[in-house]
Order: C-alpha cells, then structure tokens, then sequence
C-alpha cells in the first residue's frame, strides 16, 4: 500500500443472512485491523442486503441482478441473463470509480457479477464459502479467486487446493462477548431462572417444519416440566397466533416472532432447535451449545443436509430429518434435555469444531492480496 493511501475493499454478496453476517463480520475486522480502510458493498437490489447493510454502517451500491429460474431453460432466464450483463457493466463502473484493492465474495446473486468484473479489471479476489457443499456461485468463481476461505474439510472437490485456507465462518461478534448469565437469560424472557430450556430458532422468516412441530405438541410441552423459547418467524406469527388462540394456555412456552437479542437466547438454552444454515452451526459450535438440526430440504444442493451431517457424525449434533420433524422433533428436544451425559458429550464434541478469530483470518487474508496488488 501506497503511503497515507487507504485500502480500499469491495464486499458483495447477500441474499440471506447466513451471507450478510459473515460479510458484514469481515468488513468490521478489516476496518477494526485498519481503521483508515473504505469498504464498499455491492448487493442485488430489493435483497436483505440492501437494508441490513447501511444499518451496520456501510456503504451499499444495487445491482439487478436476480437468480436463475428452475428449469435452466425457462425463457425466463433471458431477462435473466440480460440482467447479469447490466449488473456486470454497472459493477465495472462502480470499481473503476471506487479502485479497490481487493474484491471479496461471500455468495448470493450479486458476488458472481461484482467479482467477474474485478477480475476482468485485474483486481485480486477472495471467496468466503460458509457451507459444507458449496454454492452454485461461489463453484463458478473459483478459478477467478486468489483465496478460497472455508469452513470445512474435503472442500477441494469445489475448489482448487492450493487456494484453500481453513478459516471457519465469522460470526456475530456480539454472541461472543455477551456476559449475561444463564439465570439472567432466562429472567430476561420471563422465564424460571432455575428450569431447563429449550430454544427454537427457524431463522428469521421462520421454517414451516419447525413451526407445525410445536402446534402439533403442545399437549407434550404444556406436561413437561421443561420450557421453550420459541421463534416462529415473522412469515408465520399471524397465523401461529391464530391457532393458539384456540388452544389452552402453555404457560411453559415463550413465543416471539423475531427475537433481536440472540446472545440471551443461546445463554437461556440448554438446548437449541435449529435449522442447519452455516452461520447457525458455525455460532453454535463457538458457544458449545447442544443441538439438534432440522436441515432444510428447501435449498440449493441440499447443503443443510450436507452442514448437519458434519456435525452428526462426529456426536457434536442430532440429526432430525424434515419429513420426521412433525412426529419425533418435540420428543427428541424432551428426551434429550433430561440426558445429562447427552448434553455433556454434544457441548464438548461440538466445542471441537469450532474456528475462533475466523473473521480476523480473513481479513489478513484480504490485506495480503491488497498490498500485493498495490505494490505491482
């Protein structure tokens, strides 16, 4: 790097959260590394992104770009297309304006435009892939990235391996440094300080499965001596709502739509309920929390599966399939949180797979290629 000049990043990605936290993560350890440093992310319009971003205080430019519509020979996909080739002038635009050291890819539709371009244009670029079984995108840019920062093993069947680095995926921070007690945690809900608990988290539009799960045992949960944070998701409150309406009270059950505070959440629970997105697992393994993953069916490659397993087979997780869920999901959260052994042995093996400092790594990832790239 130049004398007195800043380095100067482009994040891209998003879509979902699971893509935003750890982009969002990276870019605060790079400014924490390099407080003099300009990030500048570039999201798909009308995307999560658009909104999350500029709330965790950076810039954001928009591109249209959108997904590919299943079957790949839809006459869809020419807009499609079209859209992917304006995304890619416009980005071009943005990084001969912004002339960034580096472009960093964390998946979602906007990375493979954004880190097409900064290749075209010479810029060094680095992808962060999160899941066990990597994305369509990330698979597409491989052989345009420097780096290829990972959460798994055995991921040189996606990438090449001389550009693998072992990272793990970065996390909220805030999770992290929270200090609250799990008797607080628990106050903090309402909840008996001194009862054993149960969180549910569906992500933050909710999951279908998990949600009938609990409507269908209610009778199983208002007799256990045991209580339960449940998030439903925004998506599904109102009509969650409706159906307790018409039930008795389970004055052992919380019920939240969204819960903003996830660090008392995770320090209430003795057990956590959860889908088998790559930021979640990656968060429980650094709180060491047991767990029992619902992987979602509903994703590309069904790489929830594929993050549950790893996880399964090793003891540091239960494995409870979608179309099992309805039937065995509430029995299995009851059967397991009385097992003092079982929530022993699954906090420690999945303490094992944990990677701390993860966005630190990648962000002296990302200044090395920078400050190779500068001093051409």
């Amino acid at each position: 790097m130049e004398q007195n000049e800043p380095l100067r990043v482009i994040v891209s990605g998003g879509g979902t959260g699971g893509h935003i936290f750890p982009a969002v993560s990276i870019a605060n350890a790079i400014k924490k590394q390099h407080p003099e440093a300009e990030i500048l992310f570039v999201g798909a319009l009308g995307r999560m992104e658009m909104q999350r971003v500029p709330a965790a205080g950076y810039k954001i430019e928009g591109l249209p770009v959108r997904g590919l519509v299943r079957p790949l020979w839809n006459p869809k996909n020419i807009g499609v297309m079209m859209d992917f080739w304006k995304s890619k002038k416009l980005v071009k635009n943005i990084i001969r304006t912004f002339k960034p050291h580096v472009a960093v890819g964390v998946g979602g539709y906007a990375s493979a435009p954004t880190l097409n371009a900064a290749y075209s244009l010479g810029v060094p670029c680095l992808i962060q892939e999160q899941n066990s079984y990597a994305g369509v995108t990330n698979k597409s840019l491989a052989k345009k990235a420097r780096k290829v920062c990972v959460a798994y093993s055995g991921m040189e069947r996606f990438f090449p391996a001389d550009k693998i680095i072992m990272t793990g995926n970065p996390v909220r921070q805030n999770l992290l440094d929270a200090k609250v007690s799990r008797e607080e945690a628990r106050k903090s809900f309402g909840l008996d300080p001194d009862k054993r608990t149960v969180l549910i988290i569906g992500g933050s539009l909710g999951a279908k499965t998990v949600n009938d799960s609990v409507l269908g045992h209610l009778e199983n949960i208002r007799q256990s001596d045991v209580q339960f944070i449940w998030q439903t998701g925004k998506y599904y409150s109102s009509s969650i709502a409706e159906a307790l309406s018409k039930e008795d009270a389970v004055s052992n059950l919380k019920v939240l739509d969204f819960i903003s505070n996830m660090d008392n959440a995770y320090a209430a629970a003795d057990v956590v309920v959860s889908r088998a997105g790559a930021s979640s697992i990656s968060e429980l393994c650094l709180l060491g929390k047991p767990c029992i993953l619902v992987p979602s069916p509903n994703v590309a490659e069904d790489h929830q599966t594929k993050n549950a397993m790893a996880l399964s087979t090793k003891g540091a997780a239960i494995l409870v399939k979608d179309a099992d869920a309805r039937e065995s999901l509430i029995s299995t959260a009851l059967s397991t949180i009385a097992d003092d052994a079982k929530l022993a042995s699954l906090s420690e093996n999945v303490k094992k797979l944990a990677f701390h400092n993860s966005a630190d790594v990648i962000a002296e990832e990302v200044y090395k290629l920078a400050k190779e790239y500068a001093n051409k």
